[in-house]
């Protein structure tokens, strides 16, 4: 479609159509005294290119920061170019799977690969759709988990993201279930504790690993306490990329596994669109939100792709709905799709190097007398204890480096530290002047 600009001629045609002279009789009706005749103030005309340059000079002064070793939820890995192209094709990029959406093929076809891969990585049976993000995933785990067994005590870790705790506590708010939490001990959800607050009102178990604090979890601990009783046991995973090196959360006894894929092909963006996932065994197929795409076989035989269950409001009638979730993700979605597709098991080699670069940072604190305020096993973050935390930061973000999260806002009994994340991006150079920056 192009746009061709009116002649006078056309202008004049139509004058005479609505009987007027001019451009100013359409706004005889506007009182003088509000009416501005001309605008005052403003540049001379300028070309394209001019003002592209005129923008490009003001963009670059909102570059602060050129690294960042903040995780917490959302992680900075690189995306390859072939995943912008894919992702941007006119058949994904503005498609739209309609109420009769087995004519989107290419798109169902997407969300299915998607499914398959998620499932592989989680370890579990099946995974719907996407959801909006991690945090949403999380809170319709819940409720699936009490429509599942009608036990409404949730035990949270306190070592869950304190983003998702705020998220989980609104939908127990609204949706008539109970939130407790369990204490932690040395980085870790405390096992001991969350053994004596199961009862037979328990619900379910959420944990998440890697944690808030980057440690990791036992997860076959919590599900021996949780197997052969009514208690499901969620794991929460928002750093995806663990999935590829840590043993699948449903091998390791989950019932459902939940969080955020964004890790995988999707860019910070400043916080979303993100990709939540939700995966479980078979028995939660029909409680389950969202969508599950299904491949058969069309009238001629041919492989085609179908909306297996469709349990969003937007399918079905409101009070059959498993949730008010009424859409996905879907092309955030298609970008992890794409990007694990083409990556393969090239994702096991990016997660092992975002370890070694995380542990090449804590050996370079150490050195420094700067050491981790955990002794648990880690991923790709962890949290350190330095003097005057804020005056660090001050010094990092003079250099335009993101230094991590204060956490004591959320953790107030610690004190002086910070959540630091170390993924592909961050080089052994600027790891050096991280640490020869925070050791002063």
């Amino acid at each position: 479609m192009s746009f061709i600009s009116l002649t006078d001629d056309d202008r004049k045609k139509m004058f005479a159509e609505i009987g007027i002279s001019s451009v100013d009789e359409l706004f005889n009706d506007i009182p003088d005294s509000i009416r501005i005749s001309e605008l005052s103030g403003l540049p001379s005309a300028a070309s394209e290119i001019e003002i592209s340059r005129i923008i490009e000079n003001i963009e670059k002064k909102n570059c602060l920061y050129h690294e960042s070793f903040i995780g917490s939820g959302a992680y900075n890995h690189y995306v390859p170019a072939v995943v912008d192209e894919i992702a941007s094709r006119s058949e994904f990029y503005t498609a739209y799977t309609p109420y009769q959406p087995e004519v989107s093929q290419g798109t169902l076809a997407v969300m299915f690969e998607f499914q398959t891969m998620m499932s592989r990585l989680t370890g579990l049976d099946i995974t719907n759709a996407s959801m909006y993000d991690g945090a949403t995933a999380l809170a319709e785990s819940a409720i699936m988990s009490v429509r599942d067994n009608g036990l409404k005590d949730i035990l949270v870790s306190n070592a869950l993201n304190p983003f998702y705790r705020e998220v989980l506590e609104t939908y127990a708010w609204s949706g008539g279930f109970n939130i407790k939490y369990i204490e932690c001990k040395d980085g870790v959800t405390d096992f001991a504790v969350l053994k004596k607050m199961m009862n037979e009102n328990t619900g379910a178990v959420v944990i998440q690993s890697p944690n808030f604090f980057g440690c990791i979890e036992d997860i076959d601990e919590f599900s021996e306490l949780t197997d052969g009783n009514k208690t499901n046991l969620i794991a929460v995973v928002t750093e995806a990329m663990s999935l590829a090196l840590l043993k699948p959360p449903g091998q390791c006894g989950a019932d459902i596994v939940c969080g955020e894929s964004q890790s995988f092909g999707n860019y910070l963006n400043c916080g979303g669109p993100y990709v939540g996932y939700i995966s479980a065994k078979n028995r939660f197929a029909r409680k389950m939100p969202g969508r599950l795409v299904g491949k058969t076989k069309d009238a001629d035989g041919e492989m085609a792709f179908a909306l297996t269950l469709q349990t969003r409001e937007q399918h079905i009638r409101r009070e059959k709905a498993t949730s008010n979730i009424c859409t996905n993700q879907g092309l955030v979605a298609l970008r992890s799709a794409v990007y694990l597709s083409l990556m393969g098991n090239k994702v096991k080699e990016i997660a092992q190097l975002n370890h070694r670069m995380a542990r090449y940072m804590e050996n370079r604190l150490k050195e420094k007398g700067i050491s981790k305020l955990f002794n648990k096993p880690f991923f790709n973050e962890f949290v350190i204890k330095i003097p005057d935390a804020e005056e660090a930061c001050t010094r990092l973000k003079n250099s335009g480096i993101v230094a991590g999260i204060k956490i004591q806002k959320y953790y107030p009994e610690l004190e002086e530290s910070l959540l630091v994340c170390v993924t592909e991006m961050n080089t052994k150079e600027s790891i050096d002047n991280y640490v020869s920056i925070i050791a002063g």
